[in-house]
């Protein structure tokens, strides 16, 4: 947006006649023209709210191309048995639950491209066992999706008990658009690893480049220590003598230990509460009750510390190549701090 001279002494002179003076009164106007709505924090995503990205610029149409009565999973590489299974024989298998926040790497400083879901589904780990993976020779797994997609983990991460290919998201059928019939689930690793509408699985005995990784984005996935505040929302108007503050905070492989929440620009930090999570794989909810000292305007900034002691990165980076960083930030325009008298 390109305001000229002319416009901005304009808006000084609107900002002057409401009783508000200089660079305060500009940044009001301008803050209020950004201004964003709060945000509706719950613990589980609705499958219909659940972020989407897709990869690949394909033709391939989910909706027409994929049956579950003919779709196959092929189970090979450096294997002694290898796998040709049904959407039946996936079914049968053992399958269990698990709480895992998803987020893609894209995700900036506050933003929305995550969500958090129950998945059911079965053992990697149990499926390579069966398959008879060979432990001396394998390195990475790697996943092929019917998009066109691919994407590895490493044979050890992909050996951990909490590794599970999902066809249940939130106690439904996996939605077509996050990977029907059986997509990845990795905890603690960025959407790029957890590869949607798998239908190959190879073991690999060498160091396998996915799709992003040939574009030069990480081979690792890890994800970063993040924290938002969802209410209120940026230069949202606050009245009263106290306000409610919310948000998440995922440390991605690790639990959340701490958030913690600054109303001077990160000069001093007051630690928020969290509300207990269901699983180690998902992010926390915090809440903060803050009395303003007076009235004006309060940059407000959250960060968090997971359970390893790993303090939330300060430093803004952007996501290329393995996800970005920096504190989120609002500003708190507080307008009266007084109750509000009863007529």
């Amino acid at each position: 947006m390109n305001l000229g001279r002319r416009t901005i002494l304009k808006l000084a002179g609107l900002t002057a006649a409401a009783g508000l003076t200089g660079c305060d009164a500009v940044g009001s106007v301008f803050g209020r023209m950004f201004a964003m709505p709060p945000r509706e924090t719950i613990y589980l995503t609705p499958n219909s709210k659940f972020y989407v990205v897709n990869y690949m610029d394909s033709p391939f149409n989910i909706s027409r191309d994929l049956n579950q009565e003919q779709w196959r999973l092929h189970v090979k590489g450096e294997v002694k048995k290898p796998m040709n299974l049904g959407w039946r024989d996936v079914l049968n298998r053992d399958s269990f639950d698990q709480v895992v926040t998803l987020m893609c790497i894209d995700t900036l400083s506050g933003g929305d491209s995550l969500g958090n879901a129950v998945w059911r589904g079965v053992s990697l780990k149990q499926l390579l066992l069966d398959a008879g993976a060979d432990e001396e020779l394998a390195r990475d797994v790697v996943f092929r999706g019917a998009d066109g997609y691919d994407d590895s983990i490493p044979f050890e991460r992909a050996m951990r008990d909490d590794v599970m290919l999902a066809y249940l998201m939130n106690g439904e059928k996996l939605p077509k658009e996050h990977g029907f019939p059986l997509r990845l689930i990795v905890p603690g690793l960025y959407g790029i690893k957890n590869v949607k509408w798998i239908t190959e699985i190879e073991v690999y005995g060498g160091d396998y480049k996915g799709y992003w990784q040939r574009k030069g984005w990480t081979d690792d996935g890890t994800i970063k220590v993040f924290s938002r505040i969802d209410s209120p929302g940026h230069y949202q108007a606050l009245r009263g003598p106290e306000r409610q503050f919310r948000g998440i905070a995922f440390g991605g492989p690790n639990t959340i230990e701490k958030v913690e929440i600054s109303f001077d620009a990160g000069r001093s930090w007051d630690e928020a509460e969290l509300e207990p999570p269901l699983s180690p794989y998902s992010w926390v909810i915090w809440n903060y009750t803050w009395r303003p000292p007076k009235r004006g305007k309060f940059q407000v900034v959250v960060r968090a510390t997971d359970v390893k002691g790993r303090l939330q990165i300060a430093e803004i980076a952007r996501p290329m190549p393995d996800g970005a960083s920096g504190y989120h930030t609002i500003i708190a325009d507080v307008e009266s701090i007084e109750t509000a008298k009863s007529v």
